[in-house]
């Protein structure tokens, strides 16, 4: 059999292959006493500057995807990711009460916040720093972000929806406490007269390192706040209605 048939059959046999093939696998299709490694290699040479490449796989033979041509390949798709409970009340807790700090959101929930929880807020660009409150300690102050509104599909804050809008969509029952309230959102950027402005060392990384209590190391636990989420707060949808 002629070289070039020989070459030909290599060919036919790797493409139609479900998987890489070994050097007897190609022998058994070609004349006994066939030089397979200078087949190979000459197989290989013709195939150098092609959009495939003969390559070698774990001892084995396969036709793949010219290294540089690869990016042409790559399929990149974004992945929903899940936000933890927790995730999804801080983030209705400063977009309801903003200007907010990290302690008063405690408050507003009865329990400790992991710093995670705000820092994935953050990654995701829904919520900002805004400055810092002046009371002792000069907390951070959180309100949220351009992207949060487009996210949700509102024009501004404020048509975030409030007790009425909640109440009919079953989100809150009608037994409620006589001193429950929603405040009236804003996200203005200007500062209130309790806040000063950041610093340049307000974005250094771990603004706020701390030593977490058991409070907060338990609430860490049963709620993780490692995993993302790209689904909507309970009170909203992806058009900002209830």
């Amino acid at each position: 059999m002629p070289e070039l048939q020989q070459q030909r059959v290599v060919e036919a046999l790797l493409f139609a292959a479900t998987g890489p093939l070994s050097e007897a696998e190609l022998a058994a299709a070609l004349p006994k006493g066939t030089d397979m490694a200078g087949l190979l290699a000459a197989v290989q040479e013709s195939y150098q500057m092609r959009g495939v490449n003969l390559m070698q796989i774990a001892g084995k033979w396969a036709f793949r995807t010219a290294d540089d041509l690869s990016f042409l390949l790559r399929e990149e798709a974004t992945e929903q990711k899940k936000l933890s409970r927790a995730g999804l009340e801080v983030l209705s807790i400063i977009a309801y009460h903003q200007p907010v700090t990290r302690a008063e959101i405690e408050d507003i929930r009865g329990v400790a916040t992991a710093k995670g929880t705000l820092d994935i807020l953050m990654e995701i660009g829904w919520i900002k720093m805004r400055g810092r409150r002046r009371t002792p300690g000069r907390p951070v102050t959180y309100g949220t972000t351009q992207e949060f509104l487009e996210h949700f599909g509102l024009n501004e804050i404020r048509d975030l929806p409030g007790m009425v809008e909640l109440k009919g969509a079953g989100l809150l029952s009608g037994n409620l406490p006589p001193d429950m309230f929603i405040p009236s959102p804003s996200d203005d950027d200007v500062l209130g007269p309790d806040e000063d402005p950041l610093d340049s060392t307000d974005f250094e990384p771990e603004l706020e390192m701390h030593l977490p209590d058991d409070e907060e190391t338990d609430d860490a636990a049963a709620e993780p706040d490692e995993a993302l989420n790209m689904d909507l707060p309970e009170v909203l949808d992806d058009d900002g209605r209830t």
